[in-house]
């Protein structure tokens, strides 16, 4: 949806904020509200109404473009992983669960979407292992609570996934990567005018054995005893999938866009070294549809209309308690949002949305009453105000929400003030609230028991940031403060099981970092650092004020990219402090830095030829994750990338 011009300027703002927003600024202009009676439009690219650029105009954003970042064999969780406040969780290889961290809330407190659609599953996390890169164009990272804008869920932020997009002109693309451990991934895509509108077809796979060697330690006990090297077993992942998108001018103003995606994957699941499995097996799959129409009404209200729907199945087998089933969720809806400019200084818009969700083919209670199903119904709306000829803007935000049994509200307020010298100073605070997810109120999963009276988490949240931006370089430097009330976590139920409850609060401050800069065409560099403080709130001495578990307190990662187009260069650091693994400190992992490198060469413009090669964890460092699931050491992939059509265009059709 196109922005009003107040709207535009407060978009300006909030992208200041991303690392990518050099490019961002000079490939994607937005409508610009001047402060005089002369009125200015600068045009606009066609976005979903629902990212978070526009959704959050005030909020800490973090674009990350999936062509600047440059690489062979590229994952979608280590891409977020390099944003400020973003910690990953990851047991290890390619096709294994991937899931997020955001500001220190637990990974099912982090909203992930597919062009708006949820992927959250049925247990409220997402597995980023299941979205291959291939299929996104950005990923937009919106730190902070998220509620206001998105709902319940966004208790640590929310990361919506924008997928590649039809062209006006016939275009041919197709990458292949293969690389250690019989690593192999593709996609090819075609897009081009169809019927009076543009298509795009895009079809991914990948596969890996996943047997990469580790440092294992028979005697975890006794420390400073010899490591032996082993590999990893039942570790290997396969998977495939297609996206089809579609975009059509109707006519008065609007256009359509509609989007299918179908994907299936497979894999062991290994275990943690200590405790491997040799057979249990997960295989799952998805498939999402959304239509969207998009238009300006009489007397100038902007309009989006979406429908969506979305069915994911996961089926588990083997393991060492024979573990057997599957599940099913469904989830759709369609959501209404209008925007309109009351006056020179104040936009108004609204949304509002109505749907369902339900869990299949699940062992519940008795209190889910056989199938679970779920009405969501929500009404958001936000007002712009430009104050004082644009020295203060303020965007106060309300969502009121029913998810299933749980009523929640969530109020927000962002602040943006413009300073001299090129300086922005952004602020924002609000409330946010994650309902317990089906599998938590009603689905037994082995030993792990439900309960079906738990009550909503909730995070108080508030952050600052100062931002400079020249034509050259961008910096952001800003703090954030976050209250977690009445987590979930699951707690010890005789004769052997666990079920959750809430039990406990947990305080999280922090400092975030990030920056860009692009001294010369040939040269640019990015980073971000992430201080996070966390502490355990549970008026219990074993946990009273310590830190949190999974939360390194210290996050790293740069990048710099040297050369011209014929010879490009890149270098990457990823590193995090040690942190502990249990709420009592008793067990910690160490840190870790990995450090990437790769090459890159490309030829020709109408028909463009890429091959590179890339290095991945170079000084191959060995290190675990979670609760013991071994990462991969030095792994070396080759890729080759070719387009075959005109260059594609960074401004998208209007």
């Amino acid at each position: 949806m196109r922005w009003w011009y107040l709207a535009g300027r407060l978009l300006c703002l909030a992208l200041s904020t991303s690392g990518p927003a050099l490019a961002q600024q000079s490939t994607q202009p937005e409508p610009l509200l001047v402060p005089t009676a002369e009125v200015v439009e600068v045009p606009v690219a066609d976005e979903p109404p629902d990212t978070a650029a526009r959704r959050d105009p005030s909020g800490a954003l973090t674009v990350i473009r999936v062509d600047e970042v440059g690489g062979a064999a590229r994952d979608t969780a280590a891409l977020l992983a390099t944003a400020p406040g973003v910690t990953l969780q990851d047991l290890g290889g390619y096709g294994q669960s991937k899931s997020l961290v955001v500001r220190g809330a637990s990974s099912n407190g982090t909203l992930v979407l597919l062009d708006g659609i949820p992927l959250n599953g049925a247990g409220g996390i997402a597995d980023l292992s299941r979205v291959p890169v291939a299929l996104a164009e950005r990923f937009e990272v919106l730190r902070g609570g998220a509620g206001a804008r998105y709902g319940s869920g966004g208790l640590g932020g929310a990361v919506n996934i924008v997928t590649r997009r039809p062209g006006r002109s016939p275009r041919v693309a197709a990458e292949l990567s293969y690389g250690s451990w019989d690593t192999a991934m593709g996609w090819l895509s075609a897009s081009g005018p169809l019927a009076g509108g543009e298509a795009l077809l895009l079809v991914h796979g990948g596969t890996s054995s996943g047997r990469f060697p580790y440092a294992f330690d028979p005697s975890p006990t006794l420390p400073g005893d010899a490591l032996l090297e082993r590999r990893r077993t039942n570790n290997d992942a396969r998977g495939a999938g297609a996206l089809l998108r579609l975009r059509r001018e109707l006519g008065g103003g609007f256009s359509a866009d509609v989007l299918g995606e179908l994907s299936f994957d497979e894999r062991g699941l290994a275990g943690t070294a200590q405790n491997p499995s040799e057979d249990a097996r997960q295989s799952g799959g998805r498939g999402s549809a959304s239509l969207r129409l998009a238009g300006t009404l009489p007397g100038g209200l902007q309009t989006n209309a979406r429908a969506y729907f979305r069915r994911d199945r996961l089926a588990l087998s083997g393991g060492p308690l024979g573990l057997q089933g599957a599940q099913v969720q469904r989830l759709g809806g369609v959501e209404l949002e209008g925007q309109v400019l009351l006056g020179e200084w104040n936009s108004l818009s609204a949304v509002v949305s109505v749907g369902g969700e339900s869990v299949s083919e699940a062992e519940t209670n008795e209190a889910s009453q056989g199938e679970p199903t779920w009405l969501r119904a929500s009404v958001m709306a936000m007002d712009e105000l430009l104050l004082w000829e644009g020295q203060l803007i303020v965007a106060p935000s309300l969502r009121v929400e029913r998810a299933g049994p749980y009523t929640l509200l969530s109020p927000k307020v962002g602040v943006t003030v413009p300073l001299p010298s090129g300086f922005e100073l952004r602020v924002n605070g609000g409330r946010s609230h994650r309902a317990p997810s089906f599998l938590e109120l009603y689905v037994r999963q082995g030993l792990l028991l439900p309960n079906p009276d738990l009550r909503p988490e909730s995070a108080l949240y508030a952050d600052a940031a100062v931002v400079h931006r020249s034509g050259a370089s961008f910096a952001a430097v800003g703090g954030f403060a976050s209250l977690y009330q009445d987590l979930i976590s699951y707690e010890a139920y005789p004769p052997g099981a666990a079920r959750p409850y809430n039990f406990t609060s947990a305080r999280v401050l922090g400092l975030e970092a990030e920056g860009e800069w692009r001294p010369h065409p040939l040269l640019s560099s990015t980073f971000s650092y992430t201080l996070t403080v966390s502490s355990d709130l549970q008026r219990d001495g074993r946990f009273y004020l310590r830190e949190l578990p999974y939360r390194p307190r210290h996050k790293l990662a740069a990048r710099v990219m040297a050369g011209p187009r014929w010879l490009t260069g890149r270098v990457e650091l990823v590193g995090q402090s040690a942190h502990f693994l249990t709420r009592d400190g008793v067990m910690s992992l160490p840190g870790r830095a990995f450090l990437h490198a790769g090459l890159a060469s490309t030829f020709g413009s109408r028909t463009e030829l890429t091959v590179s090669c890339e290095v991945k964890n170079l000084l191959d460092a060995r290190a675990e994750d979670f609760v013991g699931y071994p990462l991969p050491g030095r792994a070396v992939y080759l890729s080759v990338a070719g387009t075959f059509g005109p260059a594609a265009s960074n401004v998208e059709s209007p």
